[in-house]
């Protein structure tokens, strides 16, 4: 918790919190310790021990206060709830089903095949690729060359070869894989397929690492990507996920561009 805090305030400005300019140079990053706590009605020394991991189980209501006062999101916010309700977020629990579901439904694979010609795909919670039409695939050259249990779209993004080409905007696919990892583990807490993902990307990337020490954490819903693909050109593709009833964290992600646009042309011919 104290990591997550002290991250998320650094990046608040005085004058975003309504606090007035203060005379000279500010030694610290965003706001003070003092000030978040003044600011979020509780002592400055129960804000510290906090931050030092000294105070268990804060209450809903100082949780509340201090995503108030640090401008959370709403993932930000239920991870620090997680957090203050004493959720091991990191690797040991095992989860609270343990290991993942890798079945996929068969209605959920004739959904992948009813989206044809747009790519399609099943992911789980930690992004490993479950099931996928044909133009899914051919989205991630190289892909197939994996083994299908290594297929896995966070660690195409940091490890493939061919990924920093694909992604023209591959610094934003990057940061939304690990803020998406991170807010997996509020909603699958200890998990260990997740941590599996998390400590190989962070032994094999330095990006990864530096990333995931950000403690940015937000929910892949919906996005764009700007893709510069080695058959089909470049182009910029929307996708959506959607959460699969009954899957332990299954998403199902289509992805799609406006009817008669060159993006639109570049995507079907993922599907010759």
């Amino acid at each position: 918790m104290g990591e997550f805090l002290r991250s998320r305030r650094s990046r608040v400005a005085p004058h975003e919190a309504g606090l007035p300019p203060s005379a000279g140079r500010r030694r610290t990053a965003g706001l003070r310790r003092e000030e978040v706590a003044i600011l979020a009605g509780v002592s400055i020394e129960y804000y510290r021990r906090l931050e030092q991991g000294k105070q268990q189980r804060p209450s809903p209501a100082v949780l509340e206060a201090i995503a108030r006062v640090l401008k959370l999101t709403d993932d930000e916010h239920r991870y620090l709830a997680e957090l203050g309700r004493g959720r091991a977020l990191v690797p040991g629990d095992g989860g609270r089903r343990g290991r993942a579901v890798r079945t996929v439904r068969d209605e959920v694979r004739r959904m992948v095949d009813i989206a044809h010609p747009y790519p399609a795909c099943v992911l789980s919670r930690s992004s490993d690729v479950l099931a996928a039409n044909q133009a899914a695939l051919r989205l991630f050259p190289g892909i197939e060359d994996w083994p299908e249990q290594e297929r896995n779209t966070a660690r195409y993004a940091f490890v493939h070869p061919g990924a920093r080409e694909l992604y023209a905007n591959w610094d934003d696919v990057a940061h939304g894989v690990v803020a998406h990892l991170r807010a997996a583990v509020v909603v699958h807490p200890g998990a260990p397929d997740l941590w599996e993902i998390v400590d190989e990307l962070t032994e094999q990337s330095a990006e990864f690492a530096a990333l995931w020490r950000r403690y940015d954490v937000r929910a892949r819903t919906n996005g764009r990507k700007v893709y510069r693909h080695p058959t089909a050109g470049r182009m910029t593709l929307t996708y959506e996920a959607f959460d699969v009833a009954r899957s332990d964290g299954q998403r199902l992600v289509v992805y799609q561009a406006p009817p008669d646009t060159p993006d639109h042309a570049a995507l079907l011919s993922l599907s010759d």
